[in-house]
């Protein structure tokens, strides 16, 4: 049997404006169930393109995408990919955490209320926290507001936010910049936990935290992709100078 990865990106070319190329000639392919981490300097196109995988660039004006980028085989540019469907199968966890002003408990069933999920919302949110690690620390009070969570919390319960939704892929873009070293670990901890159920795509600038937690890493520098192996590979035999480079601290 052969399977598909979950993400094949094929010649990918991204544009600002239309015509500010940003990112060139992306080729890669993003393996199911696994970690796949992508590092390099500010502004080398990284988030950009985690952002292309579920078309969050598409809120933004004027931009474009040439190329290809197939989800399980489906082009996720062609104008048959509906876009709610396409970012509740690739959901995105983002820098800062972000939960809405509500409670606990309406905070992981806002996906599936909107999106009319036939569920017991009940058993959502209590599977999906658990999911997160997060439900023995809020059982009790999950009618609090979830602002009143510690930023480690909160970060885990956009993680539950997005598992609610019964996603394919997971994106996390940053996603423990912003958290202390206890609650990093935490996360790095949880993302173990979830690659037996889901695809992950981390973006992260510690690549300290690249070589623990992903299986697949790629280099990202001025807007292309300068090599993409095995993570144990990447940090112990890379094939490019520029990669060497990067990760002993020479450059970048």
């Amino acid at each position: 049997m052969t399977f598909l990865p979950a993400f094949s990106v094929q010649n990918m070319d991204f544009y600002y404006s239309g015509v500010k190329k940003t990112l060139s000639n992306i080729n890669l392919e993003i393996q199911p169930q696994k970690v796949t981490a992508l590092i390099g300097p500010s502004g080398c196109g990284k988030s950009t393109f985690l952002r292309c995988l579920n078309r969050m660039n598409d809120t933004i004006h004027g931009t474009r995408v040439d190329g290809k980028i197939l989800l399980k085989g489906e082009d996720i540019y062609s104008p048959d990919m509906d876009v709610v469907t396409l970012r509740q199968r690739v959901g995105m966890v983002f820098q800062k955490p972000n939960p809405f002003p509500q409670s606990i408990y309406d905070n992981v069933a806002f996906g599936p209320r909107v999106m009319g999920m036939d569920v017991d919302l009940d058993e959502v949110v209590e599977t999906s926290l658990k999911r997160a690690a997060l439900w023995d620390d809020v059982k009790n009070d999950l009618k609090a507001d979830a602002m009143g969570l510690a930023l480690g919390q909160q970060q885990r319960l956009c993680i539950a936010r997005v598992v609610a939704v019964k996603p394919e892929v997971i994106l996390m873009d940053e996603s423990t910049s912003a958290l202390d070293p206890i609650a990093t670990l935490r996360v790095e901890e949880l993302i173990a936990e979830l690659k037996e159920d889901y695809t992950i795509v981390i973006v992260t600038h510690n690549m300290q935290q690249a070589a623990r937690v992903s299986d697949f890493t790629g280099l990202f520098w001025l807007g292309e992709l300068v090599e993409f192996s095995v993570t144990s590979d990447m940090f112990t035999r890379p094939k490019e100078e520029l990669t060497e480079a990067y990760i002993t601290g020479r450059m970048g």
